[in-house]
């Protein structure tokens, strides 16, 4: 019993584990400066997306963090209000079609519509 009860408890950690789906950098767009690096994982059916330390915005009105298409939002892919402009940050989306299909994360600018920046994602 206990050989069984062992592997159930390995299983169901290796499920609840993340697996990697991409990762890339980001450059600036639309004349802002952001750096730095970036993850998307999937994780009991959402994307996860994972600013890494280095990550930096020069600054910007109405900032959010999103998984997107030629430097815009997909639907369904707007993970929140970026909540500050250096350093790393955790942010969320469920998992869809759409937000599979992402190839990159955008810095998007809700007020005027636009992308901050932009990570390609391989």
């Amino acid at each position: 019993m206990f050989r069984s009860t062992a592997l159930a408890v390995a299983l169901l950690a290796f499920a609840a584990s993340p697996s990697l789906a991409a990762s890339g950098s980001f450059k600036g767009a639309k004349g802002h400066t952001t750096t730095g690096s970036v993850t998307v994982t999937e994780q009991g059916g959402k994307l996860v997306i994972k600013l890494g330390s280095n990550f930096s915005l020069d600054g910007a009105p109405d900032p959010y963090v999103s998984l997107g298409n030629g430097s815009r939002p997909v639907k369904g892919g707007t993970a929140g209000v970026l909540r500050r402009n250096k350093g790393s940050g955790t942010y969320s989306v469920r998992a869809t079609k759409a937000t599979k299909a992402a190839k990159e994360v955008v810095i998007w600018c809700r007020k005027y519509s636009v992308p901050l920046g932009v990570a390609r994602l391989k």
